[in-house]
């Protein structure tokens, strides 16, 4: 038995034979052409960007229909970079000037593209290389009228391991057959990533070379819960990892008599939980998963996989999407949380030594007003449509939370002198990330309607730890006492002054921390739709007493590891069954997890 950890992105545990995909993908024949074969070579290029351009639209109205429009935008970037004359010119020359066959020259131009993307430290900058190697990929079957046919031709489950899937390849994938899938190379918050969860599909990317250690058709467990891969697994392994499958399985039917009923705790206080989204096609599911409304609809998809700036009406139609499959219940949209590395080609901006700490989501929206504009436009007229409420994500000043909401007032007057519909009174909220921010939330708090404590970011920048870091990931601790004050201070702060508050960071997630949180106080969770079932259920278990009893001994504890510990043993005391169900996923390799090399 072999164990290998990497990073989980889609949760949910599977078993099943491997079907290992070839990392190289293609042979090149040769690498030159006869000179007075040039122009025909050239003619063939063009043959195949034509056949690959006609399949790219065949994927993008498939997947469209399948997963919604935002994820068929990934296929319509590759076609604009198929079209793109600079690199079509290049591989022309190289075609005419150097005599290289095309399949070596489209090789050798994309390969160009994506170690330059490689390169860069930032991890956003390196996961862009995928859609690069998949245009080369898409171009080199065509050419050579081969390729990698296995993925579309299954009749059998399997587990696919590869050293890349593309987030064409990945989109494609029949949940049916592929109960799971691993990578070598990839990191969270990839496109490939992104579809992965769509797909509900167990995934573990990042795993580093281990393809040389299985073979097609040898077992393999993939717990994408904990992030780890076992080939050849025991039959204990087998056994427990049968366990969860099953648990799960039967969870997944119990869960659906909890679907209609209220997150209210055993003494009687409703607590409200949303969703966060990031696609129109989620709020649909979510709103039948039970939820009471979406705390967090990220925005920022529409950025990723174009290369023009997202028009008024792409953002108003994503966002009329949402707002009206919740048939009335709150929607939060955030405006745009993103990094220099995200925008459209259009936006000029220079690369940065440390994006976390530079320009970056409301600093990068308020720098750019003409553009920020655009979306609180397509906002204001989403709020004719539901109850749409608008929040400005990583507000530090109050100058900044002042200049977005003057901003939102402009954009209100220009649709009011348009005669266009908007909710005039739409609630206004920001998010809670920075330090600065808790220390001067009495001052923010006049000026909003609501906050939401997005403890990612607040993490790192509380315990000064970049969380894409592997060398210091250990101390990025939700649980740190540090950070569990700071949660405190500032749902006390917002509890005094009558403005509602929520927490839509991953710690709100883990069930785990439920019961920590309400005993902090805090009475509003936003939570990825698939976690609804099992913070629903540990909040209908317990009673606040109890839960602000647990809080006010955790913040006496010195370390984040005591806080985790404390956390599990107290659910483990009030409902043992309940403690089961939380832990479950983690028994598929307890003791198989910590032999496995550590590299995310």
């Amino acid at each position: 038995m072999q164990v290998f950890q990497g990073i989980g992105v889609s949760h949910g545990v599977a078993i099943g034979e491997a079907l290992v995909i070839d990392f190289e993908g293609f042979r090149i024949p040769r690498h030159f052409v006869e000179r007075e074969k040039v122009d025909e070579e050239a003619a063939r290029l063009r043959c195949a960007v034509d056949a690959a351009v006609a399949e790219l639209d065949e994927n993008r109205q498939q997947v469209a229909a399948q997963l919604g429009e935002q994820y068929a935008a990934i296929f319509a970037a590759h076609q604009q970079m198929l079209r793109d004359r600079k690199f079509l010119g290049e591989v022309e020359k190289f075609i005419s000037e150097r005599h290289y066959s095309p399949e070596y020259a489209v090789s050798r131009t994309l390969r160009s593209y994506a170690k330059v993307f490689r390169s860069m430290q930032d991890g956003v900058f390196a996961e862009r290389a995928a859609d690069i190697y998949d245009i080369e990929r898409r171009l080199l079957r065509h050419l050579l009228g081969r390729g990698r046919e296995e993925l579309s031709q299954l009749t059998t489950p399997v587990i696919v391991l590869a050293h890349d899937l593309t987030p064409s390849e990945t989109a494609k994938l029949d949940p049916e057959f592929v109960k799971g899938f691993v990578t070598e190379t990839g990191a969270r918050g990839g496109h490939t990533a992104i579809v992965a969860e769509a797909l509900g599909i167990p995934a573990i990317v990042g795993v580093g070379h281990f393809l040389h250690e299985v073979s097609g058709g040898d077992r393999v467990i993939v717990d994408g819960n904990q992030g780890v891969v076992i080939l050849d697994p025991s039959e204990e392994a087998l056994s427990r990892s049968r366990l969860v499958v099953e648990h799960r399985r039967t969870r997944d039917v119990e869960y659906e008599s909890l679907r209609d009923l209220p997150a209210r705790t055993l003494d009687g206080v409703d607590i409200f939980l949303g969703v966060n989204i990031e696609f129109p096609a989620e709020a649909t599911a979510s709103h039948l998963r039970g939820a009471d409304g979406v705390g967090l609809y990220r925005t920022e998809f529409l950025y990723l996989g174009v290369d023009h700036e997202p028009s008024e009406e792409e953002h108003f139609t994503a966002y009329a999407d949402v707002a009206q499959a919740m048939e009335g219940k709150p929607v939060v949209m955030r405006t745009l949380d993103l990094g220099a590395d995200k925008l459209g080609r259009n936006t000029k901006v220079e690369l940065e030594r440390n994006p976390f700490l530079g320009l970056r989501s409301i600093r990068l929206s308020l720098k750019h007003p003409d553009q920020f504009r655009v979306q609180l436009r397509a906002i204001l007229r989403a709020s004719a449509l539901g109850d749409v409420r608008v929040m400005f994500p990583l507000i530090a000043t109050l100058p900044e939370l002042k200049l977005a909401k003057k901003l939102l007032r402009d954009a209100m007057d220009e649709l009011k002198a348009e005669g266009v519909p908007f909710d005039e009174t739409l609630a206004v909220g920001m998010m809670v990330e920075a330090p600065s921010a808790v220390v001067m939330i009495d001052r923010f708090l006049p000026h909003v309607d609501f906050i939401s404590i997005g403890t990612n970011d607040l993490i790192q920048y509380a315990l000064a730890v970049d969380r894409s870091n592997p060398a210091v990931a250990d101390l990025y601790r939700a649980t740190d006492p540090a950070v569990l004050r700071l949660i405190k201070s500032t749902i006390d702060a917002a509890d005094a002054a009558g403005v509602p508050a929520t927490l839509c960071g991953q710690m709100s997630a883990h069930p785990t921390h439920t019961m920590l949180l309400l005993g902090l106080g805090l009475r509003g969770f936003s939570v990825p739709p698939g976690s609804i079932p099992q913070v629903k259920e540990v909040i209908r278990s317990v009673s606040l007493a109890q839960c602000r009893e647990m809080a006010e001994q955790a913040l006496m504890l010195d370390s984040a590891s005591e806080v985790e510990k404390f956390a599990q043993e107290t659910l483990y005391a009030i409902s043992p069954e309940l403690a089961l169900t939380v832990e479950m996923g983690r028994i598929t390799t307890e003791d198989s997890a910590a032999e496995a090399p550590q590299l995310e």
